[in-house]
């Protein structure tokens, strides 16, 4: 049996690695680059493989970097199934339709761009270059597909087509197979897989498969992201495996933070409390930038704790994200994953932990876009949690040169990302003390100052650091031969495995289209 790893090796996005044996391959994971718009899109357009040639896929769990390719893989002609917990299928519905509708949203725009750029060189007057937006545009803002469509076909232009659409979704979604923790499926010839809870997110899973060779099981663990210990909603990360799953010929194991340490998770609540009370005093708005899969949830759940406790003032909360509606929903259908703390909290009492009388989830652009305009203190939430698109975008074009407003950053923020550089900026403004000028970071093609007050709680990340996932290893009832370190920029992953030697474990950091044999 032998094991290519192809996506999140030296780097963070993208999750991709595939267990090949005689007779058949299984994809581990399918997940999307992110980051630098030229350089994700050439390599979300292509595979390393065809896909074809794969018997089945198994996912780890539904953020888009580790699920955000499935539909680009089964328009590609991946026939298999795509086994994951039920709790992923259900999540990875709207997660994989949002992806949809915002590459198709950004292929329109590039194509109403080259469109635009060649009718403007034919024009000679300002009246005509201005007529231009009545002839692209419905109702002054919308785009009017049909025509773009139209004159690009008639000028010969480069058409920019997304990488799946919402049908190509749609379609994807047939494939997927949902089980239960601790449940045993055959997923290829002599070949089992059990997934067992990691503790990450909700519906997030360790797999563990195992092969049959000449009378010898060969056994590979693929973690996924892995959890923290003590977060809030779901259970801590499976220490307990079952007798048959114990001894890992090779633990395929994330490194996000391999060499970083993270707030106590016992500090979290306490720390937003702060966060927000500071806030209040400048009398301006919160901006959570958050993912809308258990960031968002995360938040919610702590901000209802805090009202319950009468620890902050009761400000409106606003999630705008109507992504973040359909997948708090999902948490809701899938209580049986809580840990026991949310049912002594709040199902217990007969409360929704994601419910309360100050939240309200905005749809419509209509309310997006007067929220945009609301100066008042209140917090809002919105995706994406990257800042790379979506409405988050627009809430910080009208406050982030406002001294009063906070941006506080919830999750992790990947290189060359939008996120990143306002989250940096932010910070080194603020041990300067605020002297001079406020940094400017351009973005929906303007420049803007940063003003805003930036704010950072990373206790909130669902990926365990480096002490916790040391105890996963070591606490677990796992017997682990061989560590293959991903999911990590290249200095957290040479870290983590640096550690990981000098605690006895045999460890290494592969290379994007590296093979090992187990």
């Amino acid at each position: 049996m032998n094991v290519t790893f192809y996506g999140a090796t030296r780097e963070v996005t993208g999750s991709m690695h595939m267990i090949s044996t005689k007779q058949d391959r299984i994809l581990l994971d399918c997940g999307m680059y992110q980051g630098r718009r030229q350089e994700t899109n050439a390599k979300n357009r292509s595979f390393p493989f065809d896909p074809r040639m794969i018997t089945n896929l198994i996912l780890s769990h539904a953020h888009i970097d580790h699920s955000g390719r499935i539909p680009y893989l089964t328009k590609q002609n991946f026939k298999g199934q795509i086994f994951c917990s039920s709790a992923s299928q259900d999540a990875c519905k709207p997660l994989l339709l949002d992806s949809a509708h915002i590459q198709e949203s950004d292929a329109t725009y590039l194509n109403y761009k080259t469109a635009r750029a060649v009718l403007t060189q034919k024009q000679h007057t300002n009246k005509e270059k201005r007529d231009i937006q009545k002839v692209l545009k419905k109702n002054g803002h919308r785009l009017d597909v049909e025509e773009i469509d139209k004159l690009t076909k008639e000028y010969r232009l480069e058409r920019i087509e997304p990488l799946y659409t919402s049908k190509d979704v749609e379609e994807s979604l047939t494939q997927f197979n949902g089980i239960p923790y601790r449940h045993t499926v055959e997923i290829a010839k002599n070949t089992v897989c059990t997934l067992y809870d990691a503790g990450h997110i909700l519906g997030s899973a360790f797999s563990i498969i195992r092969h049959t060779v000449n009378g010898r099981q060969l056994k590979v663990c693929f973690t996924g992201d892995i959890g923290r210990f003590g977060k809030p909603i779901i259970n801590d990360p499976t220490l307990k495996f079952a007798e048959e799953d114990r001894d890992i010929d090779l633990l395929i194991m994330e490194s996000t933070y391999g060499d970083r340490f993270h707030d106590p998770v016992s500090d979290l609540k306490k720390g937003l409390a702060t966060v927000i009370n500071k806030a209040v005093g400048r009398g301006g708005a919160i901006i959570i930038p958050a993912f809308s899969y258990g960031r968002t949830q995360e938040v919610l759940y702590l901000l209802h704790e805090l009202y319950n406790e009468n620890s902050i003032p009761k400000l409106p909360v606003y999630v705008d994200s109507p992504l973040s509606s359909k997948i708090t929903k999902v948490f809701g259908d899938h209580p049986e994953v809580y840990d026991k703390a949310t049912h002594k909290t709040f199902l217990e009492k007969g409360e929704n932990p994601f419910a309360f009388a100050q939240l309200k989830f905005i749809e419509s652009v209509e309310e997006s876009m007067a929220l945009n305009r609301d100066m008042s203190p209140h917090i809002v939430i919105a995706s994406s949690g990257m800042c790379e698109a979506g409405r988050i975008l627009h809430h910080l074009r009208f406050k982030i040169h406002n001294e009063a407003t906070t941006i506080l950053f919830v999750g992790f923020m990947a290189q060359h990302t939008l996120g990143r550089r306002l989250m940096e900026k932010g910070l080194e403004y603020k041990e300067s003390g605020r002297k001079g000028k406020p940094p400017v970071q351009k973005f929906l093609n303007k420049e803007y100052p940063l003003k805003a007050h930036v704010e950072v709680l990373d206790g909130f990340s669902a990926h365990a650091d480096q002490s916790e996932m040391l105890t996963f290893l070591k606490k677990s009832n796992l017997n682990v031969k061989r560590i293959a370190v991903v999911h990590g920029e290249e200095q957290q992953s040479l870290g983590f495995a640096e550690k990981l030697q000098s605690e006895g474990f045999e460890a290494f950091v592969p290379f994007s289209g590296e093979t090992v044999r187990v």
